[in-house]
């Protein structure tokens, strides 16, 4: 029975979980935002809305913000028709337009580039996200927008970090904040301490109408699949496994870690031991010239 049938069942109680539902929601949003200072007074925020779950539940908490923060910031909603074949175009600006919500729909046929560029039995995300980037931020240009909102949620950053890690040997996940490559954009990703069950969850009673991608859904041969069917099943087996290495990537010990570029290891020298001043290259011997 799902929860939409639930609901119907004992009315009340459904009400209950929704709104609390909801709430939590609210809270970790809030979180968010206030630990990343991601809000300023007269923001415009440009909401990326693609038609998932996860983008809706973003522009739901954006808006709910908007009415109730102690700041005052603008927000609109901006889809990226990528013309992929059979798309419902007509959606996503009946629902912005029931809600109230402005709104710009751009329309560049991206499909066709991806496709031809990604080579068979690839994925085709590294080239469709270099495009919609590109677009989107460039769009958040002539808008005037200050923050660009993504709605990447606590899942997608350790799938992230997992797969930096086992595929790139890096140590890299995704930041709430961030400045664009280019400089000219802040993005910021309100959801990044929610769990995307706790947004499948909201999203079943609001009962967005959700659009599917074609594009990347689809694909059987994607890393980040095999990641996401791992977490699932650490939330099977370790339940809050995936909380865990979500807080702990804000919490970072560099003398723990490895990195030299960040972390001064050559300085380092016990308290009561005296030494003269030199300079580290001086002090620096490299053992693999030592026979």
């Amino acid at each position: 029975m799902g929860l939409h049938s639930s609901s119907i069942a004992d009315p009340r109680k459904g009400q209950y979980e929704k709104n609390k539902c909801h709430k939590k929601l609210r809270r970790l949003v809030g979180e968010a935002l206030t630990d990343y200072a991601m809000l300023e007074e007269g923001d415009k925020v440009m909401v990326c809305l693609s038609g998932g779950k996860d983008s809706y539940t973003l522009l739901d908490l954006m808006l709910s913000f908007q009415q109730h923060a102690p700041i005052n910031f603008e927000v609109v909603a901006v889809n990226l028709d990528q013309k992929q074949p059979g798309f419902p175009e007509e959606i996503l600006p009946e629902y912005l337009d029931k809600m109230g919500v402005p709104y710009d729909i751009i329309e560049q046929d991206t499909y066709s580039i991806v496709k031809r560029l990604t080579p068979e039995g690839k994925t085709t995300c590294p080239v469709c996200s270099r495009l919609r980037r590109g677009i989107l931020y460039n769009h958040a240009q002539k808008i005037g927008a200050t923050k660009i909102a993504l709605g990447h949620h606590a899942d997608d950053v350790v799938e992230t970090l997992l797969l930096n890690m086992f595929y790139g040997a890096k140590l890299k996940a995704m930041p709430a904040k961030l400045r664009s490559d280019d400089g000219r954009n802040i993005l910021i990703r309100p959801l990044y301490y929610c769990r995307e069950s706790l947004i499948s969850k909201w999203s079943d009673y609001a009962q967005y109408p959700i659009i599917p991608c074609n594009l990347c859904g689809s694909q059987d041969n994607l890393q980040r699949q095999v990641i996401k069917e791992m977490l699932v099943g650490w939330d099977e087996s370790n339940p809050g496994r995936v909380e865990n290495i979500a807080r702990s990537i804000n919490s970072v010990t560099l003398s723990h870690l490895g990195d030299r570029r960040h972390y001064d290891f050559e300085g380092l020298i016990a308290e009561n031991r005296h030494v003269e001043p030199e300079t580290v290259e001086n002090r620096r011997i490299d053992i693999t010239e030592v026979r």
